[in-house]
């Protein structure tokens, strides 16, 4: 369902994504992150869905629906390292530290940091080239949320 997708985000130098491509691809990671416990719980699904449609001006229904397909496409897509390189080298920083952000207030929608999501979430950060600090920032911004 999502190959052509796949295949253009893991290209060698994967052009520029479109909005909707973008959208897609970053719904996914925050997914990925939520289910790296084994543990996708209703807080994590909720809050996933009010970062989406915060972020993106989405109805319920558009939400629910980027999200199903954001679920989909964890699924298909490749390893978590190949996955954030390609789309570090397809989304400009400042959505990357965003994202980042955005990642730790999933981590810490259930009120645990499980050790599975704090060692992706760092593995994440770093392959999306988000330096320490930023991501450090982040997480005591989300933790205020």
């Amino acid at each position: 369902m999502f190959g052509d997708f796949l295949k253009r985000l893991t290209q060698p130098e994967p052009a520029p994504l479109a909005h909707t491509d973008a959208r897609l691809a970053l719904t996914a990671l925050l997914v990925r992150v939520a289910r790296s416990d084994n543990d996708y719980s209703a807080a994590e699904i909720e809050r996933i869905d009010r970062i989406v449609a915060d972020r993106y001006g989405l109805s319920p229904f558009e939400t629910t629906q980027l999200r199903g397909q954001a679920e989909a496409l964890e699924t298909e897509a490749p390893d978590t390292v190949r996955f954030t390189r390609a789309i570090k080298d397809a989304v400009p920083y400042e959505d990357r530290r965003s994202v980042v952000q955005s990642l730790w207030t999933v981590v810490l929608a259930d009120g645990e940091r499980a050790q599975e999501e704090d060692a992706l979430l760092r593995l994440v950060a770093s392959l999306l080239g988000v330096s320490d600090v930023d991501s450090a920032m982040a997480r005591q911004h989300a933790n205020k949320s």
